[in-house]
């Protein structure tokens, strides 16, 4: 069953889901009684809405998408919510789509760092270089009061992953510098008879201090490539495991003394590509580069 307010989205609904029943008010859907599990995928700002209804519902299971809201506000009414009506005594399942955790290259990184293998956890760095947003309906993913921002819409998920990684702590210092540059400028859009620019940030660097010690790091910049390209390091006291995705690889790397250590080998000259938008289709294809093991520090 598909509940949508876009006509142009429930058309579509009905041609690739023939045998599903398509509304318009979701609010019919979770009147069904063969509804069993809803998942919520609506524009960020109006999770809320649909979840002040569906928690309280005959509804069994929820899967909402990220980010869970776009306030902190909302996200405390949603956990309150929850506890009130989905607690473990009711078999319910609550969830947000927080994805990331279970891509393989991802999950591999989480197995080397939860067994101790690079011992304690000092300093997590993810980098995305990737494409710009894509449309969405109504444009509604072009300005912050309907994402959340750029940091909240994409970068939930790595805020996520960053307390996966170190085990649940908490932030305790925030750095953040970012910028709109260079997508969506001179882009204009009609939103209630009112013509608006765009709003959400395309670079930033975030710098975080955790509780326990450990330090976080994010690189986004959503111009630089073509391709979604995501890149996860932790650093432990006893070596470093890095993880790619959506490119399924990752490796793990242990120091030794560095005291007894031999001297590294020497650097091949490097190569550099110099990329502008209008070569992204036409580089050779990209070679891997030398990895040196910092266990021969």
């Amino acid at each position: 069953m598909v509940a949508d307010t876009d006509h142009k989205s429930r058309e579509r609904a009905a041609q690739e889901c023939p045998d599903a029943r398509v509304v318009e008010d979701y609010e019919v859907l979770l009147a069904d009684e063969a509804v069993d599990a809803i998942v919520i995928c609506t524009p960020n700002c109006h999770h809320i809405h649909v979840l002040r209804k569906a928690i309280p519902s005959r509804v069994r299971h929820i899967l909402v998408e990220k980010p869970l809201c776009t306030t902190v506000e909302h996200c405390q009414e949603v956990a309150e919510l929850v506890a009130e009506n989905m607690g473990p005594e009711t078999g319910r399942i609550f969830w947000v789509g927080m994805e990331y955790r279970y891509m393989p290259p991802i999950a591999r990184l989480l197995e080397h760092v939860d067994n101790g293998e690079i011992g304690k956890l000092h300093m997590v760095h993810i980098r995305e270089h990737r494409f710009p947003f894509l449309l969405k309906v109504g444009n509604w993913n072009r300005f912050s009061e309907n994402t959340g921002g750029t940091l909240v819409e994409k970068c939930c998920h790595f805020w996520d992953l960053m307390r996966r990684i170190l085990q649940g702590a908490k932030a305790v210092r925030v750095y953040a510098t970012g910028g709109m540059d260079v997508n969506h400028i001179g882009e204009t859009y009609e939103v209630n008879g009112v013509k608006k620019r765009p709003d959400i940030i395309d670079n930033a660097f975030v710098s975080i201090d955790f509780d326990n010690g450990a330090r976080g790091c994010l690189d986004l910049c959503m111009f630089a490539e073509d391709r979604q390209h995501e890149e996860v390091h932790v650093v432990g006291s006893k070596g470093k495991v890095h993880a790619e995705a959506p490119a399924c690889g990752e490796e793990g790397i242990t120091r030794r003394d560095v005291a007894r250590a031999p001297p590294l080998p020497p650097l091949p000259p490097l190569r550099c590509h110099t990329l502008t938008p209008h070569q992204f289709g036409t580089l050779p294809p990209r070679q891997p580069s030398p990895i040196y093991p910092l266990c021969q520090w």
